[in-house]
Parts: C-alpha cells; structure tokens; sequence
C-alpha cells in the first residue's frame, strides 16, 4: 500500500470502553465473552453485492484513532494509553505519563493539519480535562508544544475525542456534553458551553485559535461562537465524506438508541441533534425544542449485545467497486459492521465483525482501514 512499512508487536488488551457511554455508565472491562487472554477477530460477511476480507496489518496497545498527513505513506495511530505512533514502529509523541486512565479517558484523538506541517491530539490530563493541543511536525520530530483549547470536564465520561479538519481546512472538535448519565447540566442544549457540541476553529488563526466569521453562531449573546452543531451526547467519532463533504456523526446513546446524524455539505451549521430533548427519534425528557434533526440512522442499544455506534466513513476508494459510495458504521461490543449505500440507508447489510471495534480510519488513497481496543488494525478489502 504505497510502500508502508508495518511492524507487528504484542498487543496489550486493556479491557476498557472508550467509546461506551450507555446509562448507567458500563464498567471498566469487556463484555463477558472477552478475556485478557482474548485474540481480536474480525470476520468477513459476504453480502448480496460482494464480500469482504478484514487483513490485519499491525498490533498496537489500544489503538483508538487513525489519522495520515499530507505526503506522507505511512498511517497515524493514536493509542488510548498516550502514544501517537506510526505503522513502522516510531513513537512520534508521548503522553503516557499526563494521560489520565479512566474508562472513556486517555488519548481519544488525532488530526494532521491540510499541510501536513502541524499535528493536534485531544487527550485527557490527569485531572480528566480535555486538551486540544498541537505541535509542529517535519515528518520526524514533533516541536513547539502548545494547548489550542482546554475545556474542563464535570465528570470522567462522554469526553468526545474526534479531531478532523474538513474540506473548509477548518478544525472540527467533537465534545460530548460532560459525563454522568441523562446530562445532568443540561449542557447538550446549551449554547453557552462547549459541551455537548461540534466546534470548528482555525487552530492557526490566532492565540489560542481564531474562530471563522461564519461560524452560526458568531455574534449571538450568550452562544459560544466556536459551536458549529449542538444536542449532541457523546460524539465519539465522525466523519467528513471526501467525494460529497457531507459531515457524518456518530453519537452514543444513553437508555434506549445509538445513531447517526449527517449534516450536508451546504450546510451552514447549526444544527441541533436533539440530546438532550431526545435520544434517537424518541422523546427523552419533554422531546420539544427549536428545529431539532432527525438522525439518519437509529439501532436498539442492548440488543444483540449493542452498546456504543462507531461512526465510519463513506467509501470512495478504488479497490472494492461494490463498495463505493457505502457509509461504513459499527458497534463497539457487538462488534459488527455495516455498510449502507449513502442514498439508502435502509438498506444496510452486515459486511464483517471486529471485536471491540473502536474506530475506523482512512487511507490517503480512500481505502479503509477497522481498528480493535484489543491491539489490532484491519485494513478491509476485497476478498
């Protein structure tokens, strides 16, 4: 795959939930068929249209998120436990030893800027806040350390974690709305705090960041004018389509739903995804506010196992051409995976299984690659 070089070390299995969120929160280990001795899997399914081979390229210590940079062949991954390391073996950061260590905490998130010249990491200090913090990057050295954002966390869970710079070359920053259970604070609706929404900054902007003037809520008294969406619970991962630019939008749900939300590329931002007024299609608490959106895709939290959705990407790659066009989503306990044509979302098919899925990730050449909590990472091809 254009000359990566992978190294293959032993996996340590933690056994933690890092996109988990379900209320109550779950506690900190595996579903009862995972043991600490337990080998990660990942299943092929074949479908009406093709089938799928889930080819493990690398083992890693809780790998969460999976980033590339620009001229650059080798893939980004982010470790839970504080390490950004690539595929051939290099530390490029690490903060193992500022991390904190809790269930949904640690290191959750990594994003190139468009350059390739700056990397940023959200990461959890010690105290459970969460930091956006950048450093300059020349392909072998990261230098010049600084924190874009720190917010404060009331409560260790639903810390968000997903960096992503979309085709507007501007930071996208998922928080959930603080942690507990039910949203305690209210913060999901509240447009005087960070929590609880999408944001988009120009980390270049300005000291700490510059926020772009057409952000929807710029100029509002009382409206944080970083938000760029809101009503959101814990976002864990999302994803922008590179073929339409369409935003989609993993969010975990509490009592009942997991879903998926997508914003359209001619968005203006804005919008409100309900939580938390609602949880999935379904009134949580009165379900009344002003234009909430519908989410795209809801499944049954707890059946089959279900607890947390791993939002996807919209495959736009070459080598699997039934493939195209297909947004890719999963659960983190059920491990399954499923594709649904971007048009149809209805008609989704179980297309492979990972055991505690945690991410997924995309190549510079838009294939795709499935990452396991257990240590593996899974590039998807045709089989």
């Amino acid at each position: 795959m254009n000359g990566v070089r992978l190294v293959v070390v032993v996996p340590v299995v933690l056994l933690a939930l890092a996109a988990c969120s379900a209320a109550p929160p779950p506690p900190p280990a595996a579903p009862p068929t995972h043991s600490s001795s337990a080998i990660a899997t990942a299943t092929p399914v074949e479908t009406g249209k093709g089938e799928l081979r889930f080819t493990r390229i690398a083992d890693l210590e809780q790998p969460v998120a999976f980033a590339v940079r620009h001229g650059d062949d080798r893939l980004y991954v982010a470790e839970q436990t504080g390490r950004l390391r690539t595929t051939d073996g290099d530390t490029v950061i690490d903060l193992s030893g500022e991390v904190s260590g809790g269930n949904e905490q640690g290191l959750l998130g990594v994003a190139f800027h468009p350059s390739g010249r700056w990397v940023y990491l959200d990461w959890t200090d010690a105290d459970g806040h969460t930091h956006i913090t950048e450093w300059a990057y020349d392909g072998s050295k990261a230098t010049g350390r600084r924190d874009v954002l720190v917010q404060e966390q009331p409560f260790a869970n639903h810390n968000g974690g997903q960096l992503a710079f979309g085709p507007d070359g501007h930071l996208y920053i998922a928080l959930g709305d603080g942690g507990s259970a039910g949203d305690p604070q209210g913060n999901g609706q509240d447009l005087g705090t960070l929590l609880g929404k999408i944001l988009r900054i120009d980390p270049r902007g300005g000291r700490p960041y510059g926020v772009p003037d057409d952000n929807p809520f710029v100029g509002e008294k009382g409206a944080k004018p970083e938000i760029w969406a809101y009503g959101l619970r814990n976002p864990w991962r999302f994803s922008f389509d590179r073929g339409s630019g369409d935003l989609w939008i993993g969010d975990v749900g509490q009592n009942a739903w997991e879903e998926v939300d997508r914003q359209p590329a001619g968005s203006k931002g804005g919008e409100n995804y309900g939580w938390n007024l609602r949880e999935g299609k379904s009134p949580f608490r009165d379900g009344k506010g002003r234009d909430l959106v519908d989410p795209v895709i809801v499944y049954p939290l707890k059946e089959g196992g279900n607890c947390s959705v791993i939002a996807g990407y919209v495959y736009r790659g070459e080598k699997i051409p039934w493939l195209r066009g297909q947004f890719l989503y999963g659960d983190f306990c059920a491990g399954w995976i499923k594709a649904a044509p971007a048009d149809r979302l209805d008609d989704a098919a179980e297309v492979g299984k990972v055991e505690q899925l945690s991410s997924f990730g995309q190549g510079p050449d838009g294939e795709l690659y499935a990452l396991s909590l257990q240590g593996p990472i899974y590039r998807i091809e045709a089989a």
